[in-house]
């Protein structure tokens, strides 16, 4: 895998204040649904929020910074990776918050480090394609919570 695939960056406009889209973004696993944003039940563990998805199971999420109201910053272990460190393996969310021309805010998600992962090169391809299309549909589930609600 290069460089080039080690980088996921997605963007969606939403049409909702900055305030109200900081306070979900800011919320560790919030992006762990399927393509609707749901409550988690969240276990402290150290620096660690373990956030468990009904569907999904178990997932530890640390908090990296936050910087309200627009930017955040988390490393998580996604798929199997409950029973590991999350300093042993984990890749790097970080979502800005931004005023958009057309009103409302830009939300902006990158996820890097995917090459990090210790898996082999076909399976950094499947994970990479499988969070490409799972930020689309976050972004979107975003969206829809944050402009329905």
């Amino acid at each position: 895998m290069n460089e080039g695939t080690d980088r996921i960056e997605r963007s969606i406009r939403i049409d909702a204040r900055a305030d109200r889209v900081w306070h979900l973004v800011s919320q560790p696993g919030w992006w762990i649904n399927d393509g609707r944003v749901t409550q988690h039940r969240i276990e402290v563990d150290g620096d660690v929020a373990i956030v468990h998805d009904p569907v999904h199971g178990a997932f530890p999420v640390r908090t990296v910074r936050l910087d309200p109201p627009r930017y955040a910053a988390f490393r998580w272990r996604a798929a199997d990776g409950a029973h590991r460190s999350i300093d042993e393996e984990s890749t790097l969310i970080e979502f800005w918050v931004e005023d958009s021309p057309q009103g409302g805010v830009l939300l902006r998600v990158v996820e890097s480090g995917l090459q990090g992962l210790r898996t082999s090169e076909e399976q950094q391809r499947r994970d990479r394609a499988d969070h490409l299309a799972g930020w689309e549909q976050e972004l979107a589930a975003a969206r829809a919570f944050l402009e329905g609600a």
